[in-house]
């Protein structure tokens, strides 16, 4: 959808990134690492962001650079959240993101299997400490499910995180009191399909 508007797949990547930490900054190399896309478009459609006055450059004293990533000459951007588009922006990418997230509740349900659970937490939910992004419970088809995750990912350019069960291993892991389960159920999660955890 985005990708239409903008005209650009790299540009959509490049916004999402951003977007998901905006007080971030990212060197050249690494955004196009990210957004799995090549470096002289990385680089062109940085310019088109720049100009448009989405994103500036940020020295390179004023970053702290961990151990291993980018260089000293390295060049940084980050978003210029005094911009006039700042909010309209980040509120589209948004509703983007709900549009993709239900797209891709529809293609699980229509392609991954005979699904009990499907939960969704992590990166969905804002639950920052989970250990997964999604739970499916079931008979589950692997390839389907990681096609589709890959798929999105691609859109929002950022990894996801997902677990598959079977049903017996659901049912012995929640007889357990299983800590991984217990975290989900207890945290911030949104159910889209839950027909076993109120079964005794």
């Amino acid at each position: 959808m985005l990708e239409q508007l903008f005209g650009s797949k790299s540009r959509v990547k490049l916004l999402h990134i951003f977007f998901q930490s905006p007080d971030r900054p990212y060197y050249v190399r690494e955004l196009a690492r990210l957004a799995e896309s090549q470096l002289n478009a990385i680089r062109r459609e940085l310019a088109n962001l720049e100009q448009v006055g989405l994103i500036m450059p940020v020295a390179i004293e004023n970053v702290e650079v961990p151990e291993g990533v980018g260089t000293g000459r390295s060049k940084y951007y980050k978003l210029d959240q005094s911009c006039l588009l700042y909010v309209e922006m980040k509120s589209l990418l948004f509703k983007a993101q709900i549009l993709y997230e239900r797209e891709l509740i529809e293609r699980l349900k229509e392609k991954g299997g005979k699904i009990k659970v499907m939960l969704f937490t992590g990166c969905f939910s804002d639950a920052k400490d989970a250990e997964t992004d999604i739970l499916l419970v079931g008979e589950i088809r692997p390839l389907a499910v990681s096609k589709l995750v890959a798929d999105f990912e691609k859109k929002l350019g950022k990894a996801l995180r997902y677990t598959i069960m079977t049903e017996k291993e659901f049912g012995d892991r929640r007889e357990i009191g299983d800590k991984f389960l217990y975290s989900i159920y207890e945290g911030k999660h949104m159910a889209v399909i839950d027909e076993l955890s109120n079964l005794s």
